[in-house]
């Protein structure tokens, strides 16, 4: 222990030692805050409002795919894009208040982004539960989990839910796990390939079976729907959508707005994508066998090559941050460096900041300056993945801790 921490460790102490009281305020605030600007304005829960009259729709035949929720701020029409079996679940949302909903919602939330930190030190081995509500009172501040909150988003449940199905070792429960949150959400399928990374061959087909079995659900209950999500409206989800929006932090975003018109999937998009494929296998083999880290390399790519990753996609950051400041490699030169970069650029809003000089969602076209600075996280993550890469070429590093 050098001087520094000497002098930081009883600061420390008294900061734990207050955690409870912390994350208690932090969370009445963001929770008063978020409910305040709901009932003064109403740009807040939207999310939550798609999944509520998308679980109504259902008694409705063909109606799912066919309604929009009207922004009431900024006009924007939210379709509702997940799967047909994710109405299902989302069905006895609308039997409640909406109020009540968004409270009960908001409160899961923070409890997940908890139990996500949580998981995250079991995963490499320590960390106490009053760091933790430390990290939650903090985190649900930051952009990702603050915008999530925001929102009403479900991202949170489902990260919570893959980190579970990486952690246990069940096979059928993590596929169980996998397969249901992609049914929900098609995003967290992406996991398959940490499976396959790490040889887990039996909840890799098991997630794919319950994956099937949640669309066989959908044909049942809701045939027409379904037949219309799969697979028509599944390809064209993303197309609806603000692609250039300084939000989206895909490569589809970011090279739509550095050539000022919407790419597709264009060979250039193929090829990067390709490209960071290839990196992503050897930031995989290069952790060693890492599970917090590998299944976040997996997600880093999962959001890189989506069409669309909002900036509330992106709370995979969290435990990305728990991993470099905490974990096997928090040691070696530029750990440090990208934890608390992420930590930075998180707490800055950066994507968030920079939209308020684009004229509007839809635009693409912006100035060059613009353009490349609306890249902040897609440049963040390729930078970790490289250096995840250079560093495990120093030596076995994963089993340092």
């Amino acid at each position: 222990m050098n001087a520094g921490s000497a002098l930081l460790r009883p600061e420390l102490s008294r900061w734990q030692a207050l955690a409870p009281v912390i994350l208690a305020v932090s969370a009445t605030l963001r929770i008063a805050s978020t409910m305040g600007y709901y009932l003064v304005k109403g740009d807040a829960f939207f999310d939550l409002r798609v999944y509520v009259l998308g679980g109504s729709a259902i008694a409705h035949p063909g109606a799912l795919y066919d309604f929009f929720y009207l922004d009431p701020t900024k006009g924007e029409h939210l379709p509702f894009t997940y799967p047909p079996f994710a109405a299902m679940v989302f069905a006895p949302l609308h039997f409640a208040p909406f109020g009540v909903v968004a409270f009960i919602w908001q409160v899961a939330l923070i409890a997940a982004i908890y139990a996500t930190v949580r998981l995250s030190q079991k995963f490499i081995g320590g960390g106490s539960q009053r760091i933790a509500m430390l990290w939650t009172a903090g985190a649900i501040w930051m952009e990702a989990p603050g915008s999530s909150i925001q929102s009403g988003q479900v991202g949170i449940f489902l990260m919570l839910a893959v980190l579970y199905a990486a952690y246990d070792s069940r096979w059928w429960l993590s596929g169980l796990l996998i397969g249901v949150s992609a049914g929900i959400k098609l995003t967290p399928a992406i996991t398959g390939f940490y499976f396959v990374g790490m040889r887990r061959w039996g909840a890799a087909v098991f997630s794919a079976v319950v994956f099937f079995v949640t669309v066989g659900l959908g044909y049942l209950f809701l045939p027409d729907e379904t037949r219309r999500y799969f697979p028509h409206q599944m390809a064209e989800a993303g197309k609806s959508l603000p692609v250039g929006s300084a939000w989206n932090q895909s490569w589809d975003g970011g090279l739509s707005r550095l050539l000022g018109y919407d790419i597709g999937m264009s060979p250039l998009l193929i090829a990067v994508i390709v490209a960071t494929a290839v990196l992503t296998v050897l930031a995989f083999r290069a952790l060693g066998g890492d599970r917090l880290g590998s299944v976040l390399v997996v997600q880093l790519f999962g959001l890189l090559a989506e069409p669309v990753s909002w900036t509330h996609h992106w709370v995979w950051v969290l435990p990305l941050m728990i991993w470099l400041l905490y974990g096997p490699w928090r040691d070696q030169p530029g750990a440090r460096i990208f934890g608390w970069g992420w930590v930075a650029l998180m707490v800055l809003s950066v994507p968030s900041l920079l939209s308020f000089a684009q004229p509007n969602i839809w635009q693409i076209s912006r100035p060059w300056y613009l353009a490349w600075g609306e890249m902040v996280y897609i440049f963040a993550a390729l930078a970790t993945m490289i250096w995840i890469v250079r560093t495990g070429r120093r030596g076995d590093v994963t089993q340092r801790t």
